[in-house]
């Protein structure tokens, strides 16, 4: 099979199958450049392509199996789960001190670190913006606890989520972090910095 615009050609004589994408001019002022002729090999080829994926029944799925690293398969196939067990799990309980959360934070270097009730149940979460909109206010934070900064009812999202909704999420409440939880039990964190790493970005 042979694509080509000239079919007097070595190469169309040799071939069982001739596409011909004869133009008659290249849009070269000078009608030297290879400029309408690729465009025409470009489209023919484009269009057998799209033909036999439809034959054979080709599917985005089929796609990623082929380039499994590609940005596109990794859209297809990348999980919440398979990012977020490396960044170390930040946790505090609601009754600890505010000096304990900033240690937590600063240990995992994340941003944020969620708080868990007594059943490690997930009860809310404390960013860096909390540390320093409350040190803002407060002259003293010797009698603040975790509680009482945490923003309640944080975004979330399933461990078996594709990462590509993870990061939509994300666009779409303007934020850099989503809390991994299942059935209100606390997995993990899940940053943007994930994401860019893999290319989805």
């Amino acid at each position: 099979m042979a694509i080509t615009g000239n079919t007097a050609s070595y190469l169309a004589k040799k071939a069982d199958f001739i596409f011909d994408t004869t133009v008659e001019q290249e849009a070269c002022p000078n009608n030297l450049a290879p400029t309408t002729s690729t465009t025409a090999q470009l489209v023919m080829g484009d269009a057998i392509a799209v033909c036999l994926m439809e034959k054979k029944g080709f599917n985005p799925e089929d796609f990623a199996k082929l380039h499994p690293g590609g940005t596109l398969g990794k859209k297809l196939y990348l999980r919440v789960a398979d990012l977020y067990p490396e960044n170390g799990r930040p946790e505090v309980k609601a009754m600890q001190t505010v000096k304990e959360v900033i240690m937590e934070i600063t240990r995992t270097r994340l941003g944020v670190t969620a708080v868990t009730g007594e059943d490690g149940a997930l009860i809310g979460i404390v960013t860096d913006g909390d540390i320093r909109r409350m040190l803002q206010q407060s002259d003293s934070i010797s009698h603040i606890l975790a509680r009482d900064i945490m923003t309640k009812n944080p975004k979330t999202i399933r461990p078996s989520e594709m990462a590509v909704n993870a990061l939509d999420a994300m666009r779409k409440a303007e934020i850099t972090q989503l809390v991994v939880a299942e059935n209100d039990a606390y997995l993990g964190i899940l940053h943007l910095h994930d994401l860019v790493k893999e290319g989805l970005i």
